[in-house]
């Protein structure tokens, strides 16, 4: 079965809709015993998906109707769960923009393709947020260490390759085999052994033939985000490792720009969430950060941040408190 996020003018984000309409096929395909593939893509040629839709969220927000932004994240959770725990292969045509809530959907895959044009990233804290979709627990699973406090904090941008070799895609196709690669899973979908664990080796074969190798590794970088992120269990903790740069220092000064422009709160929820949620079973890392998604909805934060970034665009956000060293210590109680 394909199930095809279709709202390319909007960048196939979800809304509850849509969260509904995916649920409700997942559940189609799990029911059907001659189903034995999922595969899940965006339409259009610009992304997969950007994430979840900003707009009725914060709608929800401004009228008073929290409860109803709530709902939305307690099904995208749902949703995302469903996936991790699906029974059948699933496969993700991570093409173009994956990002927030596109890399929940991406993260409880099987396999999650990339190709030249695919770029993730986690970029809540921008907005007065933090990344979710159980992203604070499942990022230690799939990125070599650091990353997942790096690129949960600063929002960094993986491109093409990098989300491979940084774990949050499985393999990378150029996205012109896209259509062949399709066909073939759908060709092969009727010849799937009927365990998952057979069905998963079997589509490994069919991937590989699509899939480039030529991913470089970075080691110079991935001992630096190690250094200064990995474990780190305060803000200051990792901005003084940023300020002591004497090697790399362009690359510490520019994080530091990164987490100066982010709400201080959203950081300091992000890095909790993080410490709490490593190792932890999916469940308990989802109810934990949907009790961290009222807290931030409801923080004046939140608004700005949509104000400042999507409506006015002017980029002067009036966080409150405004500096991480101004944040007190109930700023993380949610």
């Amino acid at each position: 079965m394909t199930l095809v996020l279709n709202r390319p003018r909007v960048l196939n984000t979800l809304n509850r809709e849509m969260i509904r309409l995916l649920t409700r096929g997942l559940e189609e395909a799990l029911a059907a015993t001659d189903i034995s593939l999922v595969l899940i893509c965006g339409a259009g040629d610009r992304g997969f998906c950007a994430g979840g839709d900003l707009k009725e969220l914060t709608r929800a927000v401004q009228t008073g109707e929290v409860h109803l932004a709530d709902q939305f994240f307690r099904e995208e959770y749902a949703l995302d769960l469903m996936i991790h725990q699906c029974p059948k292969p699933v496969v993700v045509l991570a093409h173009g923009i994956t990002m927030g809530g596109g890399l929940g959907l991406a993260a409880g895959a099987d396999f999650v393709v990339a190709t030249e044009a695919t770029r993730m990233a986690m970029p809540e804290t921008r907005i007065g947020f933090f990344p979710d979709v159980g992203g604070t627990g499942w990022l230690f699973t799939k990125c070599p260490p650091g990353y997942p406090e790096y690129l949960a904090l600063t929002g960094y941008e993986l491109l093409g390759a990098e989300c491979v070799r940084l774990g949050l895609a499985t393999h990378l196709v150029d996205s012109a085999r896209l259509p062949e690669l399709r066909q073939a899973l759908k060709n092969y979908a009727g010849e799937l052994p009927t365990g998952k664990p057979g069905a998963v080796a079997h589509l490994e074969q069919v991937l590989a033939s699509f899939t480039r190798r030529d991913i470089a590794p970075n080691p110079d970088l991935d001992a630096w985000v190690a250094a200064r992120f990995a474990g780190k269990r305060s803000l200051q903790e990792i901005m003084t490792a940023l300020n002591q740069c004497s090697l790399e220092l362009r690359l510490c000064e520019e994080v530091l720009r990164r987490l100066g422009e982010r709400s201080p709160t959203a950081l300091a929820v992000t890095l909790q969430l993080l410490r709490a949620n490593e190792a932890r079973p999916l469940p308990e890392i989802f109810h934990r950060e949907a009790l961290a998604a009222h807290f931030m909805i409801t923080h004046p934060d939140y608004l700005e941040g949509i104000r400042a970034r999507i409506i006015d665009k002017d980029d002067k956000p009036r966080w409150q408190p405004d500096t991480i060293e101004a944040l007190g210590a109930g700023a993380e109680d949610f």
